[in-house]
């Protein structure tokens, strides 16, 4: 169902664009417009994990580098049967993570200094199932694409003031203002309406790699506190990329409406919740605790079965 959601969202901001093109410069614009987008869903097929991880400064690792956590994301990769992915870090003190890439043969996953010094090694599994999830569901893909489109439609609403548009406008200067006020506002609920779907199927998808719905849940109590206290400068300047985080790294919204890139956080860890009671993970002693011994490492150990609600104090990889 969250497929066929996202299908029919994508369609209707794809005749959204086209509209907005056929109002412009009736059918000639119409098929100017689908050309644009085709270019720009183009290169951005080819180009947008590049550009993402650029403009948030992250710098690739290895099993020499960061063996702790190239590791964690190896285990989970093979329990999602996922080819490896490019795992990167983000200097920043925010706790936050996405994933990017055109494909799970192309894809990166990237995790801020901030996440990985904040939470326990089971919370920083739980985030990372969670953006493999997002690579596995091909989610990067379609976000990518939306945001192209969104950001068409944008450049759109600005030639439409530049050229008046023609007689298939109606309101003549008035709807001109209109189509610049309505159209990008309409594509931006699209894309987050489109976000937030993508957001909770990704939630239970990573749930069942990491195999313990809970340390994703605990992860997002602390994310969501960590985001509404830790600016996030990078993000700030790229606000188009907000949606692809695991949390708004632009202002923690707790609102789950319209124009909310991400769902309500207490709404996600209920469904999680969910999840535990209905019998998938062990109270804390998921698959992935039970893969390897215990071991001290960059996470000081592991968490046992505690809660989300009292999470233990670990230390993190950078002191």
């Amino acid at each position: 169902m969250n497929y066929v959601r996202t299908a029919m969202l994508l369609a209707g901001m794809t005749a959204l664009f086209m509209g907005l093109g056929f109002m412009i410069g009736g059918q000639s614009g119409m098929l100017i417009a689908l050309a644009i987008a085709a270019a720009m869903n183009v290169f951005s097929y080819w180009n947008s994990d590049k550009m993402v991880l650029r403009m948030h400064h992250a710098q690739e690792v290895d099993e020499r580098s960061a063996p702790d956590y190239y590791g964690m994301v190896r285990q989970l990769a093979q329990n999602a049967d996922l080819p490896m992915p490019k795992v990167y870090i983000i200097k920043n003190p925010q706790p936050n993570a996405f994933a990017t890439g055109r494909n799970p043969e192309n894809a990166a996953v990237a995790a801020t200094t901030g996440l990985l010094d904040m939470l326990s090694k089971e919370e920083v599994a739980g985030v990372m199932a969670h953006e493999l999830a997002h690579v596995k569901n091909h989610d990067t893909l379609i976000m990518t694409i939306t945001a192209t489109i969104a950001g068409a439609i944008s450049m759109l609403a600005n030639f439409a003031f530049l050229f008046g548009g023609n007689r298939n406008n109606p309101l003549g200067f008035v709807g001109v203002i209109l189509m610049m006020i309505v159209a990008p506002m309409a594509a931006m609920i699209v894309q987050m309406a489109i976000s937030r779907t993508r957001e909770y199927a990704a939630d239970r998808m990573g749930a069942q790699i990491c195999g313990e719905p809970m340390w994703l849940a605990s992860a997002l109590a602390k994310i969501s506190g960590g985001v509404e206290r830790i600016h996030n400068p990078d993000a700030e300047a790229n606000p188009a990329t907000a949606h692809m985080f695991i949390m708004n790294p632009l202002s923690g919204e707790r609102m789950d409406n319209l124009f909310s890139t991400h769902p309500n956080t207490q709404n996600r860890i209920d469904e999680l919740r969910k999840l535990s009671e209905a019998g998938l993970g062990t109270a804390g002693r998921g698959t992935f605790a039970q893969s390897r011994a215990p071991q001290s490492g960059p996470w000081g150990g592991t968490t046992g079965g505690r809660s989300y609600e009292e999470p233990p104090r670990p230390k993190g990889p950078w002191g």
